[in-house]
């Protein structure tokens, strides 16, 4: 591992995995198709989603212009996820790999800003960790009304319970 920073930075990316994958424990393949409503993603979209938007924060920390801003392109991604298990496959992914980014980058590097745009044009890459955190806790949040939905008890995802 990198620095003391980088070793923080990931400690924050496993929790929010661990909390992640115990928060949707409850979803099972069988779930992968349930949707509240026509028009929003399924659960497994929901997760494919999660890996994605992983992958995505790579890209726009490594790629000099940024933040890849097709959204239709990669909803079409993301649409062709049919099975829970496929779509937890790529979250364990993507995972990885921001894991092993983040770990082995400098402090310098983690202190260099994002290009400008959008989305968190000139901040330190470094704040890319606190945004995956918020995005993938705001899924799991989703996740948990599905699983509701779905006549379930979504797990405590702090703790085994």
């Amino acid at each position: 591992m990198g620095t003391q920073l980088a070793g923080s930075l990931v400690r924050e990316l496993e929790s929010s995995k661990e909390f992640f994958d115990r928060g949707t424990r409850a979803l099972a393949e069988e779930d992968s198709s349930f949707v509240p409503e026509a028009g929003m993603m399924t659960a497994a979209q929901q997760v494919a989603h999660v890996a994605h938007t992983l992958d995505w924060f790579v890209q726009g920390m490594t790629r000099p212009e940024g933040f890849d801003l097709d959204f239709a392109a990669h909803a079409v991604e993301i649409a062709k996820v049919t099975s829970l298990k496929a779509a937890r496959e790529w979250l364990d992914k993507a995972h990885k790999g921001v894991v092993t980014k983040v770990g082995r980058m400098t402090d310098e590097e983690l202190n260099v800003p994002l290009p400008a745009g959008p989305v968190m044009g000139g901040a330190p890459k470094l704040a890319v960790v606190g945004a995956i955190s918020d995005h993938t806790a705001h899924h799991r949040g989703a996740l948990s009304v599905y699983t509701r939905l779905l006549g379930k008890v979504p797990p405590m995802p702090y703790m085994e319970m």
